[in-house]
């Protein structure tokens, strides 16, 4: 099976070319997959369609376009789509994407999957590899979150880990929150464990993916 993956930032796409091997196998041996990063989540466009605008490279206003095009595209097993969820209601967020799907003719394959609230949610949800990238880390931040909650992912994830914590990462500004969020892809991800993840988000991207490649 080929799999395309879809995902809204360069950082993002990091982790999940960490995890792949680890769910499928390696890339070649029984699966294939590209992972495409994106300019961030952006939104929609209005009526949902095709004719996105080229110039903006966030995920959600070229969606359309792309989906439209791998369903005419042979070859194109499955796609994945992951995205953050933010402050948005997941139900209605899922369903919005699921009408953008249903809009395709022909549609692809398709497997949507939220991050709630941020992927930061992921890396939490599995506080012994953070700990083993971390060891100093402030167990008392980590010890307060509660998973996959809308709280500020990033920063209490960066409270704890991070000098200063998310206010002097704010303070510094663009490109340090970028930087940093690939630092923890780089340093955390390889110590993730798939099955020991308490993230409610990350067990359905684990177990979709699973089901999708059966």
């Amino acid at each position: 099976m080929h799999i395309e993956v879809l995902v809204e930032d360069s950082s993002g796409a990091k982790l999940v070319k960490t995890l792949l091997p680890v769910l499928i196998g390696a890339n070649g041996d029984m699966h294939t997959w590209r992972v495409h990063p994106y300019k961030g989540i952006g939104r929609l466009p209005t009526g949902l369609s095709a004719q996105g605008d080229p110039s903006k490279r966030a995920l959600l206003n070229q969606l359309p376009r792309i989906l439209a095009g791998y369903g005419k595209t042979p070859g194109m097993d499955a796609i994945v789509v992951i995205v953050d969820s933010d402050q948005r209601e997941c139900t209605a967020f899922l369903s919005e994407l699921k009408a953008l799907l249903h809009n395709c003719q022909p549609a692809p394959n398709t497997l949507f999957r939220l991050a709630i609230e941020e992927i930061e949610a992921w890396y939490l949800g599995d506080q012994q590899a953070l700990l083993s990238a971390y060891p100093r880390a402030k167990k008392d931040v980590l010890h307060r979150y509660q998973q996959d909650s809308v709280c500020g992912t990033w920063e209490l994830l960066a409270d704890a880990v991070r000098p200063g914590g998310s206010a002097a990462i704010r303070k510094a500004g663009w490109p340090l929150p970028g930087q940093i969020k690939h630092e923890w892809a780089e340093k955390i991800g390889p110590h993730m464990s798939i099955e020991r993840n308490q993230s409610p988000s990350f067990c359905k991207f684990r177990d979709g993916l699973r089901r999708l490649v059966v």
